[in-house]
Protein backbone atom coordinates (compact mmCIF):
# COMPACT_ATOMS: atom_id res chain seq x y z
CA UNK A 1 0.00 0.00 0.00
CA UNK A 2 1.12 3.53 -0.92
CA UNK A 3 2.50 5.76 2.16
CA UNK A 4 0.61 8.84 0.94
CA UNK A 5 -2.78 8.97 2.70
CA UNK A 6 -6.30 10.91 2.25
CA UNK A 7 -7.81 12.03 6.01
CA UNK A 8 -11.17 12.60 6.03
CA UNK A 9 -11.87 14.60 9.44
CA UNK A 10 -15.13 14.49 11.75
CA UNK A 11 -14.87 17.08 14.17
CA UNK A 12 -16.38 16.37 17.69
CA UNK A 13 -17.39 19.12 19.61
CA UNK A 14 -15.90 20.54 23.13
CA UNK A 15 -18.38 19.03 25.06
CA UNK A 16 -16.04 15.46 25.80
CA UNK A 17 -13.36 17.99 27.16
CA UNK A 18 -13.87 18.54 31.15
CA UNK A 19 -11.61 21.77 31.05
CA UNK A 20 -11.25 25.14 29.41
CA UNK A 21 -7.51 25.64 28.98
CA UNK A 22 -6.43 29.06 28.58
CA UNK A 23 -5.36 28.90 24.87
CA UNK A 24 -8.59 26.84 23.47
CA UNK A 25 -11.57 27.51 22.07
CA UNK A 26 -12.94 24.33 19.67
CA UNK A 27 -15.69 26.50 18.21
CA UNK A 28 -12.89 29.44 16.59
CA UNK A 29 -10.28 26.42 15.61
CA UNK A 30 -12.65 23.32 14.50
CA UNK A 31 -15.37 25.80 12.99
CA UNK A 32 -17.75 23.17 14.72
CA UNK A 33 -20.27 24.36 17.60
CA UNK A 34 -23.14 21.62 17.10
CA UNK A 35 -23.62 18.12 18.22
CA UNK A 36 -22.16 15.66 16.08
CA UNK A 37 -24.37 12.44 15.50
CA UNK A 38 -23.43 8.55 13.97
CA UNK A 39 -25.34 9.90 11.23
CA UNK A 40 -23.22 12.92 10.50
CA UNK A 41 -20.47 10.53 10.64
CA UNK A 42 -21.48 8.35 8.03
CA UNK A 43 -22.92 11.22 5.98
CA UNK A 44 -19.34 12.82 5.96
CA UNK A 45 -17.50 9.88 5.43
CA UNK A 46 -19.86 8.56 2.45
CA UNK A 47 -19.77 12.54 0.74
CA UNK A 48 -15.62 11.59 1.06
CA UNK A 49 -15.85 8.85 -0.72
CA UNK A 50 -17.68 9.89 -3.54
CA UNK A 51 -15.29 12.66 -4.65
CA UNK A 52 -11.93 10.51 -3.23
CA UNK A 53 -10.31 9.11 -6.61
CA UNK A 54 -9.93 5.43 -6.47
CA UNK A 55 -6.57 4.89 -6.27
CA UNK A 56 -3.60 2.93 -3.67
CA UNK A 57 -3.59 5.38 -1.18
CA UNK A 58 -4.80 4.68 2.44
CA UNK A 59 -7.65 6.75 4.06
CA UNK A 60 -8.26 7.65 7.33
CA UNK A 61 -11.25 8.39 9.46
CA UNK A 62 -10.21 10.94 11.48
CA UNK A 63 -11.88 12.32 14.88
CA UNK A 64 -10.32 15.65 15.66
CA UNK A 65 -11.79 18.16 17.86
CA UNK A 66 -12.12 18.25 22.09
CA UNK A 67 -11.22 15.54 23.63
CA UNK A 68 -13.36 11.91 22.55
CA UNK A 69 -12.52 9.90 24.94
CA UNK A 70 -14.47 12.00 27.32
CA UNK A 71 -17.62 11.59 25.57
CA UNK A 72 -20.19 9.56 27.19
CA UNK A 73 -19.69 6.06 26.18
CA UNK A 74 -22.59 5.48 24.14
CA UNK A 75 -22.23 8.14 22.17
CA UNK A 76 -18.83 6.79 21.52
CA UNK A 77 -19.76 3.82 20.45
CA UNK A 78 -22.52 5.38 17.62
CA UNK A 79 -19.90 7.76 16.59
CA UNK A 80 -17.02 4.85 16.19
CA UNK A 81 -19.50 2.14 14.84
CA UNK A 82 -20.43 4.40 12.00
CA UNK A 83 -16.50 4.90 10.87
CA UNK A 84 -15.71 1.31 11.91
CA UNK A 85 -19.05 -0.31 9.35
CA UNK A 86 -16.96 1.23 6.60
CA UNK A 87 -13.46 -0.03 7.37
CA UNK A 88 -14.74 -3.71 7.77
CA UNK A 89 -16.44 -3.34 4.21
CA UNK A 90 -12.63 -2.37 3.57
CA UNK A 91 -13.38 1.28 2.11
CA UNK A 92 -11.15 2.84 4.78
CA UNK A 93 -7.75 2.00 6.20
CA UNK A 94 -7.52 3.29 9.53
CA UNK A 95 -9.26 5.44 12.27
CA UNK A 96 -7.86 7.83 14.59
CA UNK A 97 -8.64 9.96 17.41
CA UNK A 98 -7.49 12.06 19.50
CA UNK A 99 -8.23 12.70 23.69
CA UNK A 100 -6.36 14.52 27.02
CA UNK A 101 -3.72 12.06 28.93
CA UNK A 102 -6.24 11.92 31.85
CA UNK A 103 -9.14 10.63 29.85
CA UNK A 104 -7.56 6.81 29.18
CA UNK A 105 -8.19 3.91 31.45
CA UNK A 106 -8.25 0.11 30.46
CA UNK A 107 -12.29 0.00 29.87
CA UNK A 108 -11.44 3.10 27.49
CA UNK A 109 -9.15 0.96 25.28
CA UNK A 110 -10.70 -1.43 25.05
CA UNK A 111 -13.89 0.32 23.33
CA UNK A 112 -11.41 1.80 20.91
CA UNK A 113 -9.53 -1.70 20.29
CA UNK A 114 -13.35 -3.12 19.87
CA UNK A 115 -14.29 -0.51 17.28
CA UNK A 116 -11.15 -0.26 14.98
CA UNK A 117 -9.42 2.65 16.34
CA UNK A 118 -5.54 2.62 15.12
CA UNK A 119 -3.82 5.38 16.40
CA UNK A 120 -4.00 7.35 20.20
CA UNK A 121 -2.95 10.42 20.06
CA UNK A 122 -2.59 12.66 23.35
CA UNK A 123 -2.72 16.32 23.49
CA UNK A 124 0.26 16.47 26.34
CA UNK A 125 1.26 20.19 25.46
CA UNK A 126 3.81 20.48 27.58
CA UNK A 127 5.75 18.57 30.27
CA UNK A 128 6.50 21.17 32.21
CA UNK A 129 4.46 21.54 35.82
CA UNK A 130 4.25 25.17 35.97
CA UNK A 131 3.44 25.82 32.36
CA UNK A 132 0.78 22.83 32.27
CA UNK A 133 -0.72 25.14 35.75
CA UNK A 134 -0.79 28.26 34.00
CA UNK A 135 -2.59 26.54 31.15
CA UNK A 136 -5.68 24.72 33.41
CA UNK A 137 -4.71 21.73 31.56
CA UNK A 138 -5.66 19.50 34.60
CA UNK A 139 -4.05 16.53 33.87
CA UNK A 140 -0.08 15.82 35.08
CA UNK A 141 3.18 14.41 33.55
CA UNK A 142 2.30 11.13 35.33
CA UNK A 143 -0.93 11.04 33.38
CA UNK A 144 0.64 11.14 30.29
CA UNK A 145 3.43 8.48 31.09
CA UNK A 146 0.93 6.53 32.58
CA UNK A 147 -1.47 6.53 29.38
CA UNK A 148 1.58 6.53 26.68
CA UNK A 149 2.42 3.02 28.06
CA UNK A 150 -1.48 1.86 27.93
CA UNK A 151 -1.55 3.04 24.62
CA UNK A 152 1.24 0.88 23.62
CA UNK A 153 0.19 -1.98 25.38
CA UNK A 154 -2.65 -2.34 23.87
CA UNK A 155 -1.65 -2.26 20.39
CA UNK A 156 -2.40 1.35 19.59
CA UNK A 157 0.15 3.66 17.37
CA UNK A 158 0.58 6.38 19.59
CA UNK A 159 0.38 10.00 18.68
CA UNK A 160 1.69 12.96 21.07
CA UNK A 161 1.02 16.73 20.76
CA UNK A 162 3.26 19.83 22.21
CA UNK A 163 2.88 23.32 22.12
CA UNK A 164 5.55 26.05 22.08
CA UNK A 165 4.93 29.33 24.14
CA UNK A 166 2.41 28.43 26.33
CA UNK A 167 2.40 30.26 29.42
CA UNK A 168 5.36 30.00 31.71
CA UNK A 169 7.30 28.50 28.28
CA UNK A 170 10.52 28.94 27.27
CA UNK A 171 13.04 27.09 24.55
CA UNK A 172 14.58 25.32 27.33
CA UNK A 173 11.53 23.99 28.66
CA UNK A 174 9.84 23.20 25.26
CA UNK A 175 13.41 21.30 24.53
CA UNK A 176 13.14 19.52 27.86
CA UNK A 177 8.96 18.29 26.95
CA UNK A 178 10.15 17.29 23.49
CA UNK A 179 13.10 15.03 25.45
CA UNK A 180 10.54 13.36 27.77
CA UNK A 181 8.24 12.47 24.80
CA UNK A 182 11.02 10.79 22.62
CA UNK A 183 11.06 8.65 26.11
CA UNK A 184 7.38 7.44 25.06
CA UNK A 185 8.97 6.22 21.70
CA UNK A 186 5.52 7.62 20.24
CA UNK A 187 4.94 6.93 16.41
CA UNK A 188 4.32 10.54 15.70
CA UNK A 189 4.10 14.18 17.04
CA UNK A 190 2.62 17.07 16.16
CA UNK A 191 4.12 20.71 17.44
CA UNK A 192 1.95 23.13 17.73
CA UNK A 193 3.51 27.37 18.27
CA UNK A 194 0.22 28.68 20.52
CA UNK A 195 -1.61 31.50 18.95
CA UNK A 196 -4.05 33.83 21.10
CA UNK A 197 -7.43 32.85 19.74
CA UNK A 198 -10.34 35.48 20.30
CA UNK A 199 -12.83 34.23 23.18
CA UNK A 200 -10.22 32.37 24.98
CA UNK A 201 -8.74 33.09 28.36
CA UNK A 202 -5.45 33.46 26.98
CA UNK A 203 -6.98 36.94 25.03
CA UNK A 204 -7.81 38.32 28.73
CA UNK A 205 -4.53 37.57 29.73
CA UNK A 206 -2.85 39.13 26.78
CA UNK A 207 -5.28 42.25 27.16
CA UNK A 208 -4.19 42.86 30.55
CA UNK A 209 -0.45 42.27 30.16
CA UNK A 210 0.24 39.23 31.38
CA UNK A 211 0.77 37.20 28.63
CA UNK A 212 3.10 38.09 25.57
CA UNK A 213 3.42 35.65 22.51
CA UNK A 214 6.52 34.59 20.94
CA UNK A 215 7.48 36.45 18.03
CA UNK A 216 7.32 33.98 14.00
CA UNK A 217 11.19 34.56 14.81
CA UNK A 218 11.53 32.80 17.54
CA UNK A 219 8.72 30.03 17.22
CA UNK A 220 10.92 29.53 14.12
CA UNK A 221 13.70 28.99 16.17
CA UNK A 222 12.19 26.81 18.88
CA UNK A 223 10.33 24.75 16.69
CA UNK A 224 13.26 24.02 14.33
CA UNK A 225 15.76 22.75 17.47
CA UNK A 226 12.42 20.54 18.15
CA UNK A 227 12.00 18.97 14.99
CA UNK A 228 15.81 18.66 14.66
CA UNK A 229 15.74 16.55 18.05
CA UNK A 230 13.03 15.00 16.70
CA UNK A 231 14.30 13.57 13.29
CA UNK A 232 17.56 12.59 15.02
CA UNK A 233 15.49 10.29 17.46
CA UNK A 234 13.71 9.11 14.40
CA UNK A 235 9.99 10.39 15.33
CA UNK A 236 7.87 11.02 12.38
CA UNK A 237 6.36 14.72 13.03
CA UNK A 238 3.81 14.75 10.93
CA UNK A 239 2.53 18.64 11.73
CA UNK A 240 4.02 21.70 12.40
CA UNK A 241 1.68 24.28 13.31
CA UNK A 242 -2.10 24.95 12.66
CA UNK A 243 -3.65 23.95 9.29
CA UNK A 244 -4.75 27.12 7.95
CA UNK A 245 -8.65 27.25 7.23
CA UNK A 246 -11.42 30.55 7.05
CA UNK A 247 -11.51 30.71 10.61
CA UNK A 248 -7.49 30.30 11.79
CA UNK A 249 -5.79 32.89 9.14
CA UNK A 250 -3.38 35.37 9.19
CA UNK A 251 -6.50 37.75 7.95
CA UNK A 252 -9.33 35.83 10.39
CA UNK A 253 -10.26 38.33 13.64
CA UNK A 254 -10.22 34.59 15.48
CA UNK A 255 -6.52 34.99 15.81
CA UNK A 256 -5.25 37.76 18.37
CA UNK A 257 -1.92 37.29 18.03
CA UNK A 258 0.82 34.58 18.13
CA UNK A 259 3.27 33.36 15.22
CA UNK A 260 0.69 32.39 12.97
CA UNK A 261 2.28 31.73 9.26
CA UNK A 262 0.44 29.65 6.64
CA UNK A 263 3.50 27.94 5.32
CA UNK A 264 4.91 27.78 8.98
CA UNK A 265 6.34 24.03 8.86
CA UNK A 266 8.23 25.29 5.34
CA UNK A 267 9.35 28.16 7.21
CA UNK A 268 11.09 25.82 9.55
CA UNK A 269 12.62 23.09 7.09
CA UNK A 270 14.10 26.30 5.65
CA UNK A 271 15.60 27.09 8.71
CA UNK A 272 16.98 23.95 9.47
CA UNK A 273 18.68 23.94 5.96
CA UNK A 274 19.78 26.74 6.58
CA UNK A 275 21.74 26.38 9.73
CA UNK A 276 23.28 23.28 8.03
CA UNK A 277 24.10 25.11 5.05
CA UNK A 278 26.05 27.57 7.51
CA UNK A 279 27.94 24.88 8.89
CA UNK A 280 28.96 22.88 6.15
CA UNK A 281 30.23 25.90 4.01
CA UNK A 282 31.88 26.98 6.95
CA UNK A 283 34.09 23.89 6.82
CA UNK A 284 34.73 23.98 3.07
CA UNK A 285 36.95 26.22 1.34
CA UNK A 286 35.05 27.23 -1.23
CA UNK A 287 37.17 27.98 -4.69
CA UNK A 288 35.25 28.92 -7.49
CA UNK A 289 32.22 31.92 -7.92
CA UNK A 290 29.75 29.68 -8.38
CA UNK A 291 28.77 26.30 -6.58
CA UNK A 292 25.70 23.93 -7.31
CA UNK A 293 23.15 21.97 -4.98
CA UNK A 294 22.19 19.03 -5.76
CA UNK A 295 19.73 17.69 -3.34
CA UNK A 296 16.37 15.59 -3.58
CA UNK A 297 13.86 17.46 -5.76
CA UNK A 298 11.27 17.48 -3.08
CA UNK A 299 13.72 19.30 -0.61
CA UNK A 300 14.54 21.98 -2.89
CA UNK A 301 11.76 24.56 -2.20
CA UNK A 302 12.87 24.33 1.60
CA UNK A 303 16.44 24.41 0.92
CA UNK A 304 16.25 27.37 -1.15
CA UNK A 305 13.56 29.12 1.75
CA UNK A 306 10.99 31.63 1.02
CA UNK A 307 11.67 34.15 -1.40
CA UNK A 308 15.51 32.32 -1.94
CA UNK A 309 16.45 33.76 1.22
CA UNK A 310 18.99 30.80 1.83
CA UNK A 311 20.28 30.97 -1.67
CA UNK A 312 20.52 34.75 -1.36
CA UNK A 313 21.96 34.71 2.50
CA UNK A 314 25.10 32.40 1.17
CA UNK A 315 25.68 34.16 -2.11
CA UNK A 316 26.25 37.27 0.77
CA UNK A 317 27.82 35.44 3.19
CA UNK A 318 30.49 33.53 1.15
CA UNK A 319 30.52 36.34 -1.92
CA UNK A 320 29.50 33.95 -4.44
CA UNK A 321 27.82 34.67 -8.08
CA UNK A 322 25.61 32.00 -8.40
CA UNK A 323 24.29 29.35 -6.35
CA UNK A 324 21.89 26.55 -8.09
CA UNK A 325 20.17 24.20 -6.98
CA UNK A 326 19.54 20.70 -9.22
CA UNK A 327 15.79 18.34 -8.06
CA UNK A 328 17.23 14.59 -8.04
CA UNK A 329 15.10 11.03 -6.98
CA UNK A 330 16.52 10.75 -4.28
CA UNK A 331 16.66 10.70 0.02
CA UNK A 332 16.94 14.11 2.12
CA UNK A 333 19.20 12.30 4.25
CA UNK A 334 22.10 14.00 2.30
CA UNK A 335 22.92 16.42 -0.40
CA UNK A 336 25.83 17.21 -2.64
CA UNK A 337 27.72 20.81 -2.92
CA UNK A 338 29.76 20.88 -6.13
CA UNK A 339 32.13 23.69 -6.38
CA UNK A 340 33.73 23.00 -9.62
CA UNK A 341 35.25 20.10 -9.81
CA UNK A 342 34.88 18.87 -5.88
CA UNK A 343 32.15 17.81 -4.45
CA UNK A 344 31.14 17.37 -1.28
CA UNK A 345 28.73 15.06 0.14
CA UNK A 346 26.49 16.91 3.22
CA UNK A 347 24.86 14.22 5.79
CA UNK A 348 21.90 15.90 7.22
CA UNK A 349 21.61 13.71 10.50
CA UNK A 350 25.66 14.12 11.08
CA UNK A 351 25.27 17.96 10.73
CA UNK A 352 22.09 17.74 12.94
CA UNK A 353 23.81 16.27 15.36
CA UNK A 354 27.01 18.45 15.67
CA UNK A 355 24.26 21.63 15.97
CA UNK A 356 22.29 19.87 18.73
CA UNK A 357 25.47 18.83 20.40
CA UNK A 358 27.15 22.46 20.76
CA UNK A 359 23.80 23.63 22.30
CA UNK A 360 24.21 20.96 24.67
CA UNK A 361 20.49 19.05 23.43
CA UNK A 362 21.96 15.49 23.21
Amino acid sequence: MSNKHHIIPIFVPHVGCPHDCVFCNQKKITGVSTDITSKDVDNTIKSYLETIPESNERLEVAFYGGSFTGIDRNIQRELLNAAYKYKKQGLIDRIRLSTRPDYIDIEELNLLKNYGVDIIELGVQSMDTEVLYKSNRGHSQDDVYKSSKLIKDFGFKLGLQMMVGLPGDNGEKSINTAKELIKLKPDLVRIYPTLIVKDTYLEKLYEIGEYLPISLEESINICSDLLMLFELNDVNVIRIGLQPTDIISSESESVIGGPFHPSFRQLVESNIYRLILLQSLDKINITTSSIRINISKKEVSNIVGQKSINIKMIKDRYRLKKVSTIGLEASKDSFDIIDGEKKYNINRKQHIREYLESKKYC
